[in-house]
Order: C-alpha cells, then sequence, then structure tokens
C-alpha cells in the first residue's frame, strides 16, 4: 500500500471530505481509490481557533506504482513500511533450563510474552499479587491508610503502569517497530483499536486490568508459568577459571532455588531492597540522574480552555494535555536547574503511590474516560548523582534511593504521620506562606492531604527553581500559576535512581546471563518503552540461546 502522511483536514470534517482530500492530494480519480485506513491522527492546536487533524494513512490503489514514481521526491507518499513483527528465532527442541523473569510489569510481561511465543516456556516471578487482589490492597491504603508494603501502586501484577494514565507514546527511537508489536498485542488483550492510530494513545487503569489478566492467560497458553508473592532474595553467581561471573539461578525467601542459564531483571524503579542484594552481590550499578518535585492539580477546563480555546470540549480533542519545560537561570542561588513537566494526567487524580512504612509518596493516575474534574501532572527538577552527597556521602551507587527515602519520610512527617500528603496552594507557595484552607481547587489525593509549608519537602536548591518556573509555565500556559492551584508532595519515583549497566548484547557488563531490562535497570520510562526494552532483551536471550 501506499502511506500520504501529513494530511491536515478542519476539526470537524466528514468522512467524504477524507476521501476527497486523498483524491485532490495524489489527483487521482475516484474509481482509483480502492480504499485507506488510518495509520495515524494527531491533531495541531497552536492556532486555538482553528485547531486541524493531521492524518498519515495507507491507501489502495492500482496505481500504486505510478504514483511512487510520481512523488518520488515527495517525503509524504512513501511506501507503506512493513509493521508487522518478525520472531528472531524460534526456541531449539530443548534447553536445559527455562529462562527466568523477575518482575511483571511491562518490560517483564513483554519479555515473557516474546519468549513464551518463541517457545521457551519463561518462569515470571513477581513480589507482588494478582491484580485484582493488588487492586484491593492498593484502595487500603487509599481508603484506610493500611500499606502493604509487597502489594501496592507498585508492586505486583501489571507494574506501577497500572495505576497510571496508561500512556501508550513514547520518543524512543524504534527502526524495528517493536512498539506497534506492543500496541497490537495490547489491542488483542482488549485495548480499543484506536490506540493504533491516535498520536497519543491511552488506556487507563481500569482497562488496564483485564487486559494484564488476558496477557497472562496467553503466556500460561503458551507454557509460561507466572509465580506471585515470589521475591527474589538471592542471585546464584558461579565464577569459572578464567575469572568469568555467571548467573546460575535464583534464591526465593523459602529457600527454594531455580535454576536457570538466563535472568532478566526486570525490577521497576522501587525495588530498592533487591538493588541493595544486588550490589552486595558485586552486580555493575551506577548512581543514573532522575527527578524530584510535587504533584500540580488544576481545574481540567482550565487547561482546556488554554490549549484548545474555543474548541475545548471538543469530543476527538477530549480532555487536553500538556507538555512545559523551563530552563532555569538560578536567580535565586545555586545553578540554573530544569524544571519540567511530566506524566500528565487528564482528568485524573493524584495517587498515593509508596511501597515502604513512614513514607509518602504521589503519582498521578486517569480512567480511560479521563472525566474527573481536575488535571494533574508532576512538576519536577532534575538532580544529578552530585546531588546525592548531602545523603549519602559514601560515593554509594545507591545514593540517591537514600534521598529519596530521606525526602518521602519528611513527607510523611508533614502531612501528619498518617499517609496524608503535605499540600499547598500554588499562590500560597510562590508568596512563601503556608496554605491555610482550600479554594475553588479541591485535591483528589486519598487518603487525604495537610496544608502547609512546603519549603522543607524539597531540598532548598528544588523550591527556589520550581518558583522560578511556574510564573514561566503561566506565561506558556494561561492560568497555571493560578493561585487555588495545588501543589501535594512529593514526587521522587519518576524514574530509577540506578542503572544496572548492560553491554551491547544486553547482559549485565560483569554477570553474564544477567539481562537487566525496564525502568528499574535505567534503560525505559514508561509502559511503551519498558515493553519495547523486554521484547529486545527477550530477543537477545534467544539469539544467545541459538549462538551456544
Amino acid at each position: 500500500m501506499l502511506r500520504l502522511s501529513d494530511l491536515k483536514l478542519p476539526l470537524d470534517h466528514g468522512e467524504a471530505a477524507l476521501s476527497a482530500a486523498i483524491l485532490r492530494r495524489l489527483d487521482i480519480g475516484a474509481t482509483e481509490l480502492t480504499g485507506y485506513t488510518i495509520a495515524r491522527r494527531g491533531y495541531d492546536a497552536r492556532k486555538r481557533g482553528a485547531i486541524v487533524l493531521i492524518y498519515a494513512l495507507d491507501i489502495d490503489t492500482p496505481r500504486e506504482a505510478e504514483l511512487l514514481k510520481r512523488f518520488a521526491d515527495d517525503a509524504h507518499v512513501q511506501a507503506t513500511p512493513d509493521t508487522s513483527y518478525h520472531f528472531v528465532a524460534k526456541a531449539p527442541p530443548r534447553i536445559e533450563h527455562r529462562p527466568l523473569v523477575i518482575g511483571f510489569g511491562p518490560c517483564g510481561l513483554f519479555a515473557g510474552l516474546i519468549l513464551a511465543q518463541m517457545g521457551l516456556r519463561p518462569i515470571i516471578l513477581d513480589r507482588g499479587k494478582q491484580v485484582r487482589e493488588r487492586t484491593r490492597d492498593t484502595w487500603d491504603l487509599w481508603r484506610k491508610r493500611q500499606l502493604h508494603p509487597e502489594s501496592n501502586v507498585q508492586f505486583g501484577e501489571g507494574g506501577a503502569g497500572t495505576f497510571s494514565d496508561g500512556k501508550l507514546h513514547s520518543q524512543i527511537r524504534d527502526p524495528q517497530h517493536h512498539g506497534r508489536k506492543v500496541l497490537t498485542e495490547f489491542v488483542e488483550a482488549g485495548a480499543p483499536e484506536e490506540i493504533l492510530y491516535v498520536s497519543k494513545p491511552h488506556i487507563g487503569t481500569f482497562r488496564l486490568v483485564s487486559m494484564v489478566e488476558n496477557m497472562r492467560a496467553t503466556i500460561e497458553s503458551l507454557g509460561g508459568e507466572i509465580r506471585f508473592s515470589q521475591r527474589v532474595d538471592d542471585l546464584l553467581i558461579d565464577t569459572n577459571a578464567s575469572g568469568e561471573r555467571r548467573v546460575r539461578g535464583v534464591t526465593l525467601p523459602s529457600g527454594e532455588q531455580l535454576r536457570t542459564d538466563h535472568v532478566v531483571l526486570a525490577l521497576g524503579h522501587s525495588a530498592r531492597d533487591t538493588f541493595e542484594m544486588l550490589h552486595a552481590r558485586g552486580v555493575h550499578l551506577e548512581a543514573k540522574p532522575f527527578s524530584i518535585g510535587f504533584r500540580i492539580e488544576h481545574p481540567q477546563s482550565v487547561i482546556d480552555r488554554a490549549r484548545f480555546g474555543p474548541q475545548a470540549g471538543h469530543p476527538i480533542l477530549g480532555a487536553a494535555d500538556y507538555k512545559l519545560v523551563h530552563h532555569g537561570k538560578g536567580i535565586q542561588g545555586g545553578r540554573g536547574r530544569s524544571v519540567y513537566s511530566f506524566c500528565m494526567c487528564p482528568g485524573g487524580t493524584v495517587v498515593a503511590a509508596t511501597s515502604e512504612p513512614g513514607r509518602v509518596v504521589t503519582n498521578g493516575m486517569s480512567q480511560y474516560s479521563r472525566n474527573e474534574r481536575n488535571a494533574n501532572a508532576a512538576v519536577v527538577v532534575g538532580i544529578e548523582p552530585a546531588d546525592f552527597a548531602p545523603f549519602d556521602a559514601s560515593g554509594s551507587p545507591l545514593a540517591g534511593i537514600a534521598l529519596q527515602r530521606a525526602l518521602e519520610s519528611q513527607a510523611y512527617v508533614l502531612g501528619g504521620e498518617n499517609y496524608n500528603a503535605p499540600a499547598q496552594l500554588v499562590g500560597d507557595f510562590l508568596a512563601g506562606r503556608a496554605s491555610r484552607e482550600f479554594g475553588d481547587v479541591q485535591p483528589s489525593y486519598q487518603p487525604g492531604v495537610t496544608l502547609g509549608n512546603l519549603d522543607s519537602a524539597l531540598p532548598d536548591y528544588a523550591i527556589a527553581a520550581i518558583r522560578e518556573a511556574l510564573p514561566a509555565f503561566e506565561r506558556q500556559l494561561r492560568g497555571y500559576a493560578m493561585h487555588d492551584a495545588i501543589l501535594t508532595g512529593v514526587e521522587t519515583r519518576t524514574s530509577s535512581p540506578v542503572r544496572i549497566t548492560r553491554d551491547d548484547s544486553l547482559q549485565s557488563l560483569n554477570i553474564r546471563g544477567l539481562y537487566p531490562a525496564g525502568e528499574g535497570a535505567g534503560y525505559a520510562g514508561g509502559i511503551l518503552s519498558a515493553a519495547v526494552d523486554g521484547i529486545k532483551v527477550a530477543e537477545a536471550i534467544v539469539r544467545n540461546i541459538m549462538k551456544n
């Protein structure tokens, strides 16, 4: 087929207008257009009064060869690329030990799925529970202030992405179209087909729950095995005569040992005790940058008007999102730092996301409908390993974890030591005074928030950077620095503070057979990129098995 891209039409165009635009653009007659499918649909909202839809379409026409020749110099008329997934190999008839996957978030899910589809019958271990049990445990924190340290927003089937907006877009380079494989499998599991073509696809929490269950059933039907409530306490590592270290299996809390030659570490960014075990076992780790900040909430209607103007509320546009960045000048002391919005959740809620007792962490979540009253996003400051020293001066690669824990413990104290989160109105934050009562914006965080002053919730440089950024964001998005908008603290788990370094074969730098993957290993950031990394690691394992 022929791929026609960058075709622009008014927001309220009819189907006939799309066909007519194709005919005009290609200069063909109606009988020469056999059919078309939408490959991608986005929008350009830079002119709020004249928002346009932008299409990429796959065209079926008997004149394909002629048109490709005529438009050879036109980047928007090309042959439709092959985005179908091609397995790198099938499993050999017998392998001595089945591969293990540790973690059943998006990365572990897709690593396990691809291994199963290639006939390798993986064993997948997750420290948390099945997704529906995990959902009940998560609600215990939100409704009853009861934390389950092994079953919560961070741990359990589906990973942290299950309690999120379910965004399925990424900025990763993907020349092999692995992302298309992810979206196709999600549709097979029950996601709406629109995720295959809309520019910023999302699913939402409730749909993700049933989809994860369906994908688990697929893995099991192919001979895979998923074990829940199975934390990995240790690695079994051998050293050969030449000094090469190689993984030989894992040890579970019960003392059971599972033998294998291939382990996928798809831990997620909150498996702090597992990072500590890996460090103790000599696995090569390094501290990496991440970001810290607050969640900010506005009425969704304010964001819709600021982004879409008179077109706000249009059903095709839905609830508006945003992406903001400010490169600071350091006007209030210290070096300039970048502040940016992260994990924006239109029409969603701010959620309690801690996994450790006596700590408070925030995150954002939306349902597929995105129809809650408030919009929320993280407003975060980039930090570097050099910033970790006040929290762990030893130079350990785990120093970022010490920083996270210190901030999360302080948030717990500021919230009242009952899992309430500390909060402050934006107007009061900018003025440097404590908040005493809410305005028009009611916080969505459960179990509740405690108003006060957030100045001590983050290091001084982060507070100064956010104070500098909010007025700049107001200039980009009218209403952003409105007095009644709410900041809720703290957002500390934007990405992993650790990288489990790997080489070109995707194996650990110093432990053969160990494959660090996904967010926890520092190689992804979000559902789609983590899932893609899981596919790549599964392929690397199969190549290694076939080579040996």
